[in-house]
Order: structure tokens, then sequence, then C-alpha cells
């Protein structure tokens, strides 16, 4: 991953994980286990040397509306979408998107998937 220098960005990637919960019973990314995708990607990150200024900041996120296709997460700059469903899957996203840049197709959200 190379460096990029602060004035294109204080973070070269930024991912957000929604870990919105509901409680009115309507479908949200908590019930997914958002939390514990969010720590294990924030836990892989800083593992792999990628965290950091210049490099990459995980974060959750309140509701991002893509309910329907939750659990979500979206990584900027290139404002790239992703679903997943363990962390084999989170583990896929930071080792291809936020440390080499190549997107996981077989992660990508439907661009038509909202609430």
């Amino acid at each position: 991953m190379s460096n990029v220098p602060a004035a294109a960005g204080y973070y070269q990637r930024h991912i957000f994980f929604c870990v919105n919960q509901r409680a009115n019973g309507e479908a949200c990314c908590a019930d997914h286990r958002a939390q514990e995708a969010f720590e294990h990607c924030k836990a892989q990150v800083k593992a792999l040397g990628l965290a950091g200024p210049g490099r990459v900041r995980v974060n959750k996120a309140g509701c991002l509306d893509r309910c329907a296709g939750g659990p979500v997460a979206v990584v900027y700059p290139e404002a790239v979408w992703y679903t997943y469903v363990d962390q084999a899957d989170v583990d896929d996203i930071v080792n291809h998107h936020l440390k080499d840049g190549h997107v996981v197709e077989r992660l990508l959200l439907a661009p038509n998937v909202g609430r």
C-alpha cells in the first residue's frame, strides 16, 4: 500500500460499518453481528500495520440507510459498498481492498439495495 500525503486526505481509505440497532423490529445491521465485524476489522487493520494517518481508519456508523442489504460497510474515498457474512469476508475486505486497493467483487452490495 502506498503512502498518501496528508494533503490528499487524512486517510488513504476509511471504512464505516453500520452498527445501527432498531428498536421497532425493522431490519438492521446490529442484528447481523455488525459490532463484532467492526471490532474484527479494526483489530486486523492494526495487526497488519495499516492503521493511522495517511493509511486506514476503521469507524462505526449509525444507520447508512441500506438496511435491506445488511450488514453493510462502505469504503471511502472509492465509495464501495459491501455486505458481508462472517469474519472471513471482513478479512477479504481488509486484505484486498484496504491493504491492496482491489475491490472484493463477490461482496459488493447491489446498487439498488436500500432500506
